[in-house]
């Protein structure tokens, strides 16, 4: 669950609300060790998806950095061309 998190600072453009909710979403499943919570956890699940996505946000906002923003169709090939070399696939098409 959690490789599904991905590196939200330091990207043009900036990380949207979506992008960190996601996030967010994949730290609460992966701690409390289920994707779909029953009906009696739905609430304090919910919950806590929000707090944690709301905390990122700020942090987000607040770290600073020297370094040029990264591009993300950049990195996404980067991040291709690794999984093609550590699985040993010919080609890293998507």
């Amino acid at each position: 669950m959690c490789r599904n998190i991905r590196t939200l600072h330091n990207f043009a453009p900036p990380a949207t609300d979506d992008e960190v909710r996601a996030a967010a979403l994949q730290y609460v499943r992966k701690i409390s060790g289920t994707s779909k919570p029953s009906a009696a956890n739905q609430a304090a699940f919910d919950r806590a998806v929000a707090e944690i996505a709301h905390v990122t946000e700020h942090l987000l906002a607040d770290l600073v950095t020297s370094a040029a923003p990264k591009d993300r169709a950049v990195e996404a090939a980067k991040a291709r061309a690794r999984s093609a070399e550590r699985y040993g696939r010919a080609s890293a098409a998507t």
